[in-house]
């Protein structure tokens, strides 16, 4: 009875009964986490920028588009594991999500160790031909080593992470990433304030706290009640259950491989402007990634409500589904955005007090993160896609009218309009135009599949 209590307790019903209350239970803690997360990296530019100088936080700063690069594949991966534990709640297939389990755990260790090498061993190539500024190389790449030396504890996180939110447990992940984020915070003080180790020790710190996170999960996962339970001995790969990810989350790690190109291609023109516009962006930057965190949660509970609801053959249920995560979504999202523009001089202060890094993060707070929320568009609806099936679809729509737009914009407008204003337009225009496409893209398969 105890463990009864306890499934429902760490569980959400996304089949039954209101849906409101459910998505909001579902999303916060899920934008929490991934904020959390986030934290990492911004407590590191904070600690860094306010005690090793702009040139130490532009290095920790800048890494952000290049670690999304290596990464993003293998993370999409997660998204389709996600939508493939939730189809077969909705199916209620114990056995599909007992092997479900067993390859997602598989599909970690395989990502954990690809990630290791490639990541360690591209580093300073990747760095090198995105034009990082030679005063800043040589820490960006050792800040970047570190980092990817614990990234099988990021991957472990992530993966397990996916097997609780799809059957609706924001929650315990959240809790997890709230004590590694004080053991981050913790270490990244005596490290780089006591013990003097710049970036060397913000790097440290993070490897450190993700796998306290990572420990956590799985303890989380090897406590659990079948079809749940991680049990190491039998962890290995199920094909169909493999292919039902794969073909879920190949498309969206590629279309996040394509976007992490597309935002390193910008990052190369941010370098162009010089050390404290690198400083300046990675500042604001934050804001923009907390925000957006936002989306990514409730484009979430699109995947995981549609996911379930559609497999249960619920498709009324999947129109209100949409309707409200995309309302919350742009509400949510358009708050935090304007108050972090509002109070931008607070904000960006606390990274740096350096003028010229204050001035390159006002431009692109107010050219970028004020109309942020524009991006659920597409978020929302790609999302609401991947639970009804369609994942090749909206990936290849927003590789074209985000990625495609992007390389457009920094390689044909920025060269005859070399202003840091002009590269930052590229993104609200990009969103409006992809979130044309995508939105239609929506409403046409709802309409094939009978929710409209």
């Amino acid at each position: 009875m105890a463990d009864n209590n306890r499934d429902k307790k760490n569980s959400i019903d996304m089949l039954h009964g209101s849906l409101l209350d459910k998505i909001i239970l579902f999303a916060l803690p899920l934008a929490a986490s991934s904020v959390l997360q986030q934290l990492f990296n911004s407590v590191d530019i904070a600690v860094v920028g306010q005690f090793a100088g702009k040139e130490a936080m532009a290095a920790v700063g800048s890494n952000s588009s290049v670690i999304n690069l290596v990464i993003t594949l293998f993370v999409g991966l997660s998204v389709g594991a996600n939508v493939v534990i939730a189809n077969y709640i909705g199916q209620n297939n114990r056995l599909g999500l007992k092997r479900a389990v067993d390859t997602i755990a598989a599909v970690a260790l395989i990502s954990s160790a690809v990630l290791l090498v490639l990541g360690i061993a591209l580093a300073r190539p990747i760095l090198e031909y995105i034009d990082t500024p030679q005063d800043i190389i040589d820490l960006s790449t050792l800040y970047l080593r570190i980092y990817f030396a614990g990234i099988p504890f990021i991957m472990v996180f992530n993966f397990g992470s996916a097997i609780l939110r799809g059957k609706g447990d924001t929650r315990r992940p959240l809790y997890c990433l709230l004590v590694s984020g004080v053991v981050n915070a913790v270490l990244n003080v005596i490290l780089v304030v006591v013990f003097n180790m710049g970036v060397a020790g913000v790097g440290i710190a993070t490897v450190v706290a993700n796998c306290i996170s990572a420990a956590m999960v799985v303890r989380i996962l090897q406590t659990e009640r079948n079809p749940y339970r991680l049990v190491v001995a039998r962890i290995g790969l199920h094909t169909a259950e493999l292919v039902k990810m794969v073909k879920i989350g190949v498309p969206a790690g590629l279309q996040g491989m394509v976007f992490a190109i597309a935002n390193v291609t910008i990052q190369s023109s941010i370098n162009s402007f010089g050390s404290a516009a690198v400083a300046g962006s990675a500042a604001a930057l934050n804001f923009e990634h907390f925000c957006y965190y936002i989306i990514a949660a409730f484009a979430a509970a699109a995947v995981t409500f549609m996911g379930q609801n559609f497999a249960a053959g619920q498709k009324q249920r999947c129109r209100r589904i949409f309707f409200h995560t995309m309302w919350m979504c742009v509400v949510g999202c358009g708050v935090f955005n304007v108050l972090f523009t509002w109070q931008e001089s607070f904000f960006v202060g606390l990274f740096n007090s350096d003028l010229s890094v204050h001035e390159f993060a006002y431009i692109r707070m107010e050219w970028v993160l004020l109309v942020q929320f524009v991006a659920s568009s597409y978020e929302v609806a790609a999302g609401a896609l991947r639970g009804l099936g369609y994942s090749l679809l909206p990936a290849l729509l927003t590789v074209v009218g985000t990625c495609a737009l992007r390389l457009w914009w920094v390689g044909v407008v920025v060269p005859s309009h070399h202003t840091f204003q002009w590269l930052m337009a590229v993104y609200p225009f990009s969103w409006v135009v992809t979130g044309l496409m995508v939105l239609a893209a929506y409403y046409w398969v709802g309409h094939k599949k009978g929710i409209y």
